[in-house]
């Protein structure tokens, strides 16, 4: 993951993500990336078969 910290406190989760960040520019060049899971990542070991994906980005 990239710029995302995630925690699990009972049934809650939440994501954090510093806006301020930058990964540079995607594939395509059109977006800058904040932040990213890489994909569909576990949420934690309590809830296995859930999982989270995650993008962050804003326009060039």
């Amino acid at each position: 993951m990239k710029n995302v910290q995630t925690s699990v406190d009972g049934n809650i989760l939440t994501i954090k993500i510093d806006l301020t960040q930058d990964f540079g520019p995607s594939k395509s060049g059109k977006t800058q990336t904040i932040a990213t899971t890489l994909g569909n990542k576990p949420v934690s070991r309590a809830f296995p078969d859930v999982r989270v994906g995650v993008n962050v980005y804003k326009k060039i």
